[in-house]
């Protein structure tokens, strides 16, 4: 498997991910992503992370994974809190053909050695707030739930964080095919 950053030839198959989770989410009784009026802006936003480099496609022969480290969405995260002081998981979607693999998981160790890279302590999350499996699979990965917020343009808003040291699966560490983070190696752990 091969992670590399996305580019804009990698949108159909983000959006083939996205959609897939969306069914997927819909049978397991969680209204998540579901509206069809918000793919459009969702879609935009996601090529301006292709863009500047923010959004990264895990292959094996084709895209299995994706997830964005993003800039920190200040519908939740609040000064106090320190916002330049972390990297922001969003958009982490797992082809459903991998489930078992722990590929979410392996993604957010290495969203903390990105973190570590940039010399930030912590990796932050925001999730829906009814989606409860996916806060519990944060909680089992070492984040700590840090509030709920709800502002009523949004669905998302429980905020969890964990410190950019801890690394849960030490050996089975993901490679990256870009320079900029130490090339084909395991990343450190």
């Amino acid at each position: 498997m091969i992670l590399r950053l996305a580019t804009t030839e990698d949108v159909d198959a983000l959006m083939a991910l996205r959609i897939e989770a969306e069914g997927w989410l819909a049978a397991a009784g969680i209204d998540q992503w579901r509206n069809p009026r918000t793919r459009g802006p969702a879609l935009a936003k996601w090529v301006a992370d292709i863009e500047a480099g923010r959004t990264w496609v895990l292959e094996d022969q084709v895209v299995v994974a994706t997830v964005t480290l993003a800039l920190p969405d200040m519908d939740f995260w609040r000064t106090s809190d320190d916002p330049e002081s972390a990297v922001y998981v969003a958009k982490l979607i797992t082809a459903r053909a991998t489930k078992g693999r722990g590929l979410g998981s392996r993604l957010l160790d290495w969203s903390g050695s990105q973190a570590r890279a940039q010399g930030k302590p912590w990796v932050r999350l925001d999730c829906w707030r009814d989606n409860l499996a996916l806060q519990d699979f944060y909680m089992r990965e070492g984040f700590a739930h840090v509030r709920t917020e709800a502002p009523t343009h949004r669905l998302s808003g429980w905020m969890g964080q964990r410190l950019a040291s801890v690394v849960r699966h030490p050996d089975r560490l993901l490679t990256t095919s870009s320079p900029q983070f130490s090339g084909s190696k395991p990343l450190e752990g």
